[in-house]
């Protein structure tokens, strides 16, 4: 779950949702910023579904007693994160070898510093998994898949943007400095993003073919009501708001 607190509630946007924000951004790229053609559905399929495993937790939210919060997926207990990684991994593996491939990096990389040994036996068997999965595919290319990763990165990355600023605010400390690039995309080292008003996005060397226009769904959860009635019964209750915004040269 990603969460923004306001003073008298919270808003609370499911993983799912904030991937498929992903998904669209990765369709209107330009084609002539990509390398190639190849794996391009795979790659489109893994930014679409690189969350899906949070589908099931989303919908139960958990509260955090110590923070009086919900969690979110930055403090979620480590753990239960693992097994959530692992089981949206296994889903889009299922599917497609690459695409579970890149699913696999991810996590693995959000992991590769944590030293619980949950995590550091979560890395050791997605690295085992990765091996397996480079070997059922019929080529396969270190330096594009570098590349195909830093796409996954940048469009989680953007998505992420969206999502943790209040509309309107560029003040998230994770892109205060703009969002990183990955070297293997051969762009600068960050790109220049800022929110321009509470509707528009602007995007400096703008990337896509067109203006785009993006719906988040959230949900606007009061604090008075989880205290009343606990976290789960007010998140089901809560209206579904679906929010728009333009993203601009």
């Amino acid at each position: 779950m990603i969460i923004r607190e306001r003073a008298k509630e919270f808003v609370m946007i499911e993983q799912h949702h904030h991937a498929e924000i992903s998904g669209q951004l990765m369709s209107c790229w330009k084609r002539d910023l990509l390398k190639t053609q190849a794996a391009l559905k795979s790659v489109l399929f893994a930014i679409y579904q690189h969350d899906c495993g949070w589908k099931l937790a989303d919908k139960e939210p958990l509260w955090d007693d110590g923070k009086l919060s919900p969690y979110s997926f930055t403090n979620f207990p480590i753990p239960l994160k693992i097994l959530i990684y692992q089981y949206g991994i296994d889903e889009v593996a299922k599917i497609d070898p690459y695409s579970g491939l890149l699913c696999s990096e991810h996590y693995t990389r959000f992991m590769l510093h944590d030293e619980t040994e949950e995590a550091k036996t979560f890395v050791q068997r997605e690295k085992e998994r990765q091996e397996q999965l480079i070997e059922s595919l019929p080529r396969f290319d270190p330096a594009l898949f570098e590349f195909h990763y830093g796409l996954l990165q940048l469009f989680d990355n953007l998505s992420l943007f969206m999502c943790l600023n209040e509309p309107g605010m560029n003040e998230h400390s994770f892109f205060r400095n703009g969002l990183p690039l990955a070297p293997a995309l051969n762009l600068k080292r960050k790109m220049n993003i800022r929110w321009t008003n509470q509707r528009a996005i602007q995007i400096e060397d703008f990337p896509f073919a067109k203006a785009i226009t993006v719906t988040i769904k959230q949900k606007i959860v009061p604090k008075e009501d989880i205290f009343i009635k606990g976290l789960n019964e007010s998140y089901k209750k809560a209206h579904l708001d679906r929010f728009s915004i333009q993203i601009i040269p």
